[in-house]
């Protein structure tokens, strides 16, 4: 049955292909004071109240008390009187479009992510375009969030030995790849030849945990990032779907010791188990900026998923029940937690999807702060020799969500916006809700 669930996990597919224009613009070095708002840091579980923030560039250079900061009198004024300014958040297991749909696409899935305040994501699937996009980006020339990408990944397919798996390694690092992506069918040896390869070049590498390499190995062979709880339902779940504590315990400790990090992915992998409710799903709002043949592929693949004479919806909830207990006793032990979703995915929108994520986060045991950290401050330390970000500090990166109510209170309260700001560039609601207008009105029909 296990071995069912991960050929499920496989036989997602990326269905999601919307589309729309805008203008390509480039980053202004423009100066910004955000007024008299409370900063949520990220630095610890505390807000700093009636503060002023002043941007330049694409960095944070000053933070203080408003009676102690002088405001620039070329800035920009934010109020933020009555609102909450928190860092941007990160997407940690992403997707972008492969180069077969139209760059007006691919800029729109980007959009979405920045348009709910999605100001960094870790693209988990490399294609050809990509690092070409990346620079684009990171020039400012399209709105998009900030981009670490995994090259075209490593598996079962694409590697056929462990001569092959070294070229492979070497070959990434070369193009400029940020990461290596790991997928399932790899066998022991050129597991090894590749983390062996990726330790000496100083490349980090993660996703899935390929059968023939199992979870302990992985973790002692130093593979950063473990996504989808991958590996963990096998080393702890039994056959009948229950919980091992024993093992459970091992590998909470074996993961801290390492200092694995681990993206769950939690809402998708319940519409993949085949326990989500369908006509919820299908009443999402945000299914306005997807296409309806996209909308109805991803009913079709749930259908057939519950249909199928093996589906066991017992056996599937007892999974899905272990995933959320895995997920708090990973936390519980000092596992960083990154957030993900794999969006865009089966009724996994982008940006949108990873506020249904966080409720799920709670849902397993986790604090306001603690899901906002795994998408915050937790991403900042994992990127940390790439860049400053993560936390509302002097010389961090300018990404930034400013929300007219505490997400402390309430994860829900991060859809309640007033701006996004990415590398320094200022969108208000009403700029975004102008762009996610376009993006609908190309599906009413």
């Amino acid at each position: 049955m296990l071995e069912t669930i991960f050929q499920l996990l496989l036989a997602a597919t990326l269905l999601f292909s919307p589309g729309f224009d805008h203008e390509n613009g480039s980053i202004r070095q423009d100066v910004y004071a955000f007024v008299n708002v409370t900063v949520i840091p990220m630095t610890g579980e505390h807000v700093l109240t009636n503060q002023t923030v002043i941007i330049e560039g694409d960095r944070i250079v000053a933070i203080g008390p408003v009676a102690d900061i002088q405001i620039p009198s070329s800035a920009e004024r934010i109020d933020g009187n009555g609102r909450y300014l928190i860092p941007g958040l990160s997407e940690m297991h992403g997707h972008i479009p492969p180069p077969t749909q139209s760059a007006q696409n691919i800029e729109n899935v980007l959009f979405l992510y920045v348009a709910n305040g999605i100001t960094t994501v870790r693209g988990m699937l490399g294609y050809e375009n990509q690092l070409e996009l990346k620079e684009r980006a990171f020039n400012g020339e399209i709105i998009s969030p900030n981009l670490y990408l995994a090259g075209p990944s490593f598996s079962g397919n694409s590697v056929n030995s462990p001569e092959q798996a070294i070229q492979r390694v070497r070959a990434q690092v070369s193009e400029g790849w940020d990461l290596l992506k790991i997928h399932p069918g790899l066998t022991l040896e050129e597991y090894d030849a590749m983390a062996e390869t990726a330790h000496e070049l100083g490349i980090r590498f993660g996703g899935h945990v390929p059968a023939d390499v199992g979870l302990a190995h992985a973790i002692e062979m130093g593979q950063e990032t473990f996504d989808h709880l991958d590996g963990y339902i096998e080393y702890v779940v039994d056959d009948a779907g229950y919980i091992d504590e024993y093992r459970l315990s091992d590998i909470v400790t074996r993961s801290k010791d390492a200092g694995a990090w681990v993206v769950p992915t939690m809402v998708l992998w319940e519409t993949i188990l085949g326990v989500g409710n369908l006509e919820a799903m299908q009443d999402y709002p945000e299914l306005q900026y997807v296409s309806p043949r996209s909308v109805q592929g991803w009913v079709n693949a749930f259908e057939q998923r519950v249909g199928n004479t093996n589906f066991d919806p017992v056996y599937m909830n007892r999974i899905a029940d272990a995933r959320m207990r895995i997920l708090f006793e990973l936390h519980k032990g000092g596992v960083g937690i990154l957030m993900g979703t794999d969006a865009p995915q089966q009724f996994s929108v982008p940006g949108f999807s990873l506020h249904r994520e966080m409720e799920k986060m709670v849902e397993s045991g986790m604090s306001p702060y603690e899901v906002l950290k795994s998408g915050s401050a937790n991403v900042g330390q994992y990127f940390s020799n790439e860049d400053d970000f993560g936390t509302i500090q002097i010389g961090q990166r300018a990404d930034l969500l400013l929300l007219n109510a505490n997400p402390l209170e309430s994860v829900n309260n991060i859809s309640n916006r007033a701006g996004v700001m990415v590398k320094g560039r200022w969108l208000t609601e009403e700029d975004i809700q102008h762009r996610l207008n376009e993006i609908r009105q190309l599906y009413d029909s």
